[in-house]
C-alpha cells in the first residue's frame, strides 16, 4: 500500500513539474494558487435504448467502469416523455466523476491512446469552452477505448466529455489543455 499511494501519474508529474511554471511565468501570477489546474473530469453517457430494454444499461453501465476505473451512476429522467416510451424515475444513462489520480491517469489514456483510434481523427474543436474554463468534449464511439472488447459490443454508444479546471478564462484553460498535449484543431 505504501508504494501505491508514492505512485504519481505522468500528466500530474507535468503539470507539477513543468506546465504551472511555465504558466506562472508566462501570465505573471504571483500566487500559485492563481495557476489554472484540472479540477475534475466527468464522463457521461446517454442510453437511449434502456427505455425499451434493461439490459443496455447494465451493459453501458460496466462499459463506463472499464473505461473511467471507477463505479459510474445512474442517471434518471426527470420528465415522462410518451414519444420516447420514457417515464420519470427511469435510468436513461450514466455518469461518473473523476478527481485526483484517476482523472490525470484518464486524461493520459485519452490523449495518448483513446483520441489517435478515431477515424479520420484531424483534432478536437478549439472552440467548446464554456466561457468559464471548462472544455466540453463529444465522442461518438466508446470503442476507441483499449479497455473495451470490441468483439463483445452490440451497440456503440456515443460519450461527452467534460474537462472542469480553475481558470478563470477559456484562453487559460485551452493554454492549460494544450500543454497535456489535447490536439486542439483550432
Amino acid at each position: 500500500m505504501a508504494a501505491q499511494e508514492q505512485y504519481t501519474p505522468r500528466m500530474e508529474a507535468r503539470y507539477k513539474g513543468e506546465l504551472a511554471p511555465a504558466m506562472q511565468k508566462s501570465r505573471g501570477y504571483k500566487n500559485v494558487h492563481e495557476i489554472p489546474k484540472l479540477e475534475k473530469i466527468v464522463i457521461n453517457m446517454g442510453v437511449g435504448q434502456a427505455a425499451l430494454d434493461k439490459k443496455h444499461m447494465e451493459t453501458a453501465l460496466k462499459d463506463l467502469t472499464l473505461i473511467a476505473g471507477q463505479k459510474p451512476v445512474a442517471t434518471k429522467a426527470r420528465k415522462s416523455n410518451a414519444s420516447f416510451k420514457i417515464r420519470e424515475g427511469m435510468a436513461i444513462g450514466a455518469k461518473v466523476t473523476l478527481r485526483g489520480k484517476r482523472m490525470y491517469e484518464f486524461l493520459d489514456r485519452l490523449v495518448t491512446i483513446a483520441l489517435p483510434r478515431v477515424r479520420d481523427f484531424r483534432g478536437i474543436n478549439g472552440k467548446a469552452f464554456d466561457g468559464r474554463g471548462n472544455y466540453a468534449l463529444g465522442i461518438k464511439d466508446h470503442t476507441i477505448f483499449p479497455e473495451i472488447n470490441f468483439d463483445k459490443v452490440e451497440a456503440a454508444r456515443g460519450m461527452d466529455i467534460i474537462i472542469c479546471t480553475t481558470a478563470k478564462t477559456d484562453e487559460e484553460a485551452k493554454e492549460l489543455l494544450r500543454g497535456f498535449d489535447l490536439p486542439f484543431r483550432n
